[in-house]
């Protein structure tokens, strides 16, 4: 059986190493034909489109191999529906998927059952991960605390002297470090006539 394995980390500083350990290992052990490694570093798995798994998946739909092995469905997606999507398409196209650390395997019924439900809880997880964030935000806001970039004080007196000599909002911009917005935004509450 030719296997394709998939393997994924969120940061660019964080490695593979150990997931791809695991899954060469059960290869070995089960006398597993690997036929490639996609390996999306840096790649977060709530998106649907990674370069990695883009390419997984062309060459799925052209049957390259056999079956698809990670080290936790959550390293392959997030969302319930994806899972669940591309799921449907490996059963058309004749391809298996394993998870090593679930031991969850689509060639049996009962293996697919578990998939979902175990997909299901992973969608959950990620739910309550986003609700709790949300929830900090709030209460930091209300709280009185400033989020995002600190504010960069703009001198007016600049401002207008560098419009006054015939610089552009982008040059002016660049100049004082600021965004376009800021300064163009700024502008006319200075002087409508500059």
């Amino acid at each position: 059986m030719r296997i394709a394995i998939y393997a994924r980390v969120s940061t660019k500083d964080q490695s593979c190493a150990l997931q791809l350990r695991d899954l060469k290992t059960y290869c070995t052990a089960r006398k597993l034909t690997v036929f490639r490694e996609y390996i999306d570093s840096g790649e977060s798995g709530a998106k649907d489109s990674r370069p990695k798994l883009n390419e997984l998946m062309a060459d799925a739909r052209k049957r390259k191999f056999d079956a698809i092995l990670v080290w936790r469905f959550d390293r392959f997606a997030r969302s319930t529906k994806h899972l669940l999507l591309a799921l449907e398409e490996f059963r058309s196209l004749g391809i298996q998927f394993i998870s090593y650390q679930e031991n969850i395997d689509t060639t049996s019924p009962l293996g697919q059952a578990l998939f979902t439900i175990v997909s299901a809880v992973a969608q959950l997880e990620r739910d309550l991960i986003r609700e709790r964030v949300s929830a900090g935000i709030r209460h930091a806001r209300a709280c009185g605390k400033q989020l995002g970039r600190p504010r960069r004080i703009v001198s007016q007196d600049e401002l207008v002297r560098l419009r006054r000599e015939g610089h552009s909002l982008r040059e002016i911009a660049k100049r004082l470090r600021v965004g376009y917005g800021t300064v163009r935004l700024r502008l006319p509450k200075l002087n409508p006539k500059i």
